[in-house]
């Protein structure tokens, strides 16, 4: 049985823990979640109406969220983790015409996008009563994900599947050893899921990754709307999207923070930013923003061009990271094709990425 070792709990390294085959694989994951985008991150299943240009990543975000029944069905995800609610997106008339026709295009290639609707102000209202009386487009497929559930969910599958746990902060010795506290364990191979940490978990080996960290905080507000799991989640015109989930429990976000990068503080400022935001859309705002909250903090990681990257850096060495804000969409996706490989020995990943050394270099100048 060969070793392998799973550096980074978050959801591509969860989801790829619970992947591979047991019976080849004895899994070790060292798992120091301090700032984990996943565990702050609660966010919407949705990425067909998005306008970016990067072909690539709009391939692996529309698989990544096809791949969700898939991966309801496999590990019994409940409402409380995912929720396949429809989507609203509110903009200006001439933008929602503009928005159903790319739509009823995109449908053709993704039939998950389900029924396409033009809503009036009065329907919006009805679907979201949080929401003031404006027009909207309604999609049936989007969902919503509650990414620290998911991760719960996912290591209690695999404890019970004898992965071990390991709480620590953790080096590189070289491609085979890893080195926690005053241990040393030697694996087979080694599955980097780290988010932004990547960068300098690679720099002793005298690799150069381009990654940058992203602070992003949420407000989670408790709502006296009880009936809440049953709204769609809202894409507003701003940074602020509304995300419900079950009993009263209303969701507002997210801030793109640059300059706070590692940054974990609960800020004001944040709250400001987002419920201004969010204000100009909402019927009655104090009902949801004078409502009891908490924050959720964490940290992104993006690359320059804005796209992930995942795959074999050496033979004992793979990476996955730069998943940015549609980490949800993708990761759980990403998780699974590097288990496949593990699994089988077989990649299918050519179509979603630019070649790894886009991403990451090697200078041997640099190795410690």
């Amino acid at each position: 049985m060969r070793k392998i070792a799973i550096i980074g709990g978050g959801i591509i390294g969860m989801t790829l823990a619970n992947y591979v085959e047991q019976k080849k694989y004895q899994v070790t994951i060292f798992d120091e979640p301090t700032g984990q985008a996943t565990k702050a991150s609660a966010g919407i299943i949705s990425p067909w109406l998005s306008k970016r240009r990067n072909k690539q990543w709009y391939r692996l975000a529309k698989d990544g969220a096809s791949f969700f029944p898939k991966l309801i069905q496999d590990f019994q995800l409940d409402h409380t983790i995912y929720q396949q609610s429809g989507t609203l997106l509110l903009r200006p008339d001439k933008q929602l015409v503009e928005l159903q026709r790319l739509a009823e295009e995109r449908k053709k290639s993704a039939p998950e996008i389900g029924t396409i609707e033009q809503l009036s102000g009065e329907q919006t209202q009805q679907e979201l009563p949080l929401l003031k009386p404006l027009p909207a487009l309604k999609i049936s497929g989007g969902g919503r994900l509650d990414g620290k559930a998911y991760l719960l969910r996912m290591r209690k599958l695999a404890e019970a599947k004898n992965v071990t746990f390991i709480s620590q902060r953790v080096q590189l010795t070289d491609e085979k050893t890893v080195s926690y506290g005053e241990n040393k364990a030697t694996f087979d191979q080694i599955i980097l899921t780290v988010g932004p940490h990547l960068k300098d978990l690679l720099a002793p080996l005298g690799y150069q990754v381009d990654l940058r960290p992203q602070k992003g905080q949420l407000l989670v507000f408790e709502t006296a709307f009880k009936t809440s799991g049953d709204f769609p989640v809202a894409m507003l015109d701003g940074e602020a999207d509304l995300i419900p989930f079950q009993n009263g429990k209303i969701l507002l976000g997210a801030t793109h923070e640059n300059e706070a990068a590692w940054d974990l503080s609960e800020t004001p400022e944040a709250f400001a930013q987002l419920t201004n935001s969010a204000r100009e859309f909402l019927f009655e705002p104090e009902k949801l923003l004078a409502a009891p909250f908490h924050y959720r903090v964490g940290t992104r990681a993006y690359t320059s061009d804005f796209a992930p990257f995942f795959g074999e850096l050496t033979d004992q060495l793979l990476v996955a990271s730069g998943l940015g804000s549609s980490g949800l969409t993708t990761g759980p996706y990403i998780g699974y094709l590097l288990a496949q490989y593990l699994n089988t020995g077989e990649a299918d990943w050519q179509n979603y990425q630019k070649e790894l050394s886009t991403y990451i270099k090697h200078d041997k100048t640099l190795e410690s």
